[in-house]
């Protein structure tokens, strides 16, 4: 269980999201128009930013956690890569997600290792393990940031527009396996691609005018989102099916 009290995010002096209060019980994808605040809350969520208020998993406030310990409970995919190191290969990225349980001083374990080429086989990258970050097209990179936050082993995976740069085909292979992950992970899928919630199947929450509404999965009725939307809509198709 996730719950939000009373969060409030501001940059400088313009407050972004205010007095949030959100019980979040299993997978769910929240949505907002453009520059409503869903990347804040991602990364909030994630305590990569500061914020007011209280994120609180399973009984424990997210602010008492070391920083080893949150990335062992929740994992932030963020919407494209960003490199430092040009010359970083596919399978050096991915096993820095095992980095909240390397020991000081020590090189990455066997374990760490296996961990690693196993999520990199599971995402059908093995043959580009050798090459580097920078020479794969934006869906090989999208799926190494994937195949890197699961070698961390959280319960909860957020995935912050994770298709916004993507073709359709390479769309419909990441929106795949993000909804096979809900069979093994807690699932929070920040999105404006309404095809893409429908297809993953979770409940709704919606960012507007600061703070975050609950709509379960009655939110993808013509009426609610005409609502929302302020435009009409004909039935939501499902273009990943």
């Amino acid at each position: 269980m996730i719950e939000l009290k009373n969060l409030t995010c501001s940059y400088e002096k313009n407050i972004i999201l205010k007095d949030v209060n959100l019980k979040i019980a299993s997978h769910i994808s929240i949505l907002g128009a453009n520059g409503s605040g869903k990347s804040t809350l991602a990364r909030a969520m994630c305590s990569l930013i500061d914020y007011d208020g209280e994120i609180v998993i399973d009984g424990v406030d997210l602010k008492s956690l070391s920083n080893k310990t949150r990335a062992k409970t929740i994992s932030y995919v963020p919407p494209k890569l960003e490199l430092y190191d040009s010359f970083i290969t596919l399978s050096e990225f991915v096993l820095l997600g095992r980095f909240a349980y390397k020991k000081s001083f020590f090189d990455y374990s066997s374990e760490d290792k296996e961990i690693a080429d196993k999520y990199i086989k599971l995402l059908g990258l093995e043959h580009l393990r050798d090459h580097t970050l920078l020479s794969l097209s934006s869906g090989e990179q999208q799926l190494s940031l994937m195949a890197s936050a699961l070698c961390m082993q959280s319960s909860i995976m957020i995935f912050d527009e994770p298709t916004a740069n993507l073709d359709p085909y390479n769309s419909k292979i990441v929106a795949t396996y993000i909804k096979n992950l809900k069979r093994t992970h807690q699932i929070i899928l920040i999105t404006h691609d309404l095809h893409l919630a429908s297809f993953i199947g979770s409940d709704v929450a919606f960012i507007k005018d600061k703070n975050v509404t609950f709509y379960g999965d009655e939110f993808f009725s013509d009426k609610v989102l005409e609502e929302l939307y302020g435009v009409s809509f004909n039935s939501l198709a499902v273009d990943y099916e």
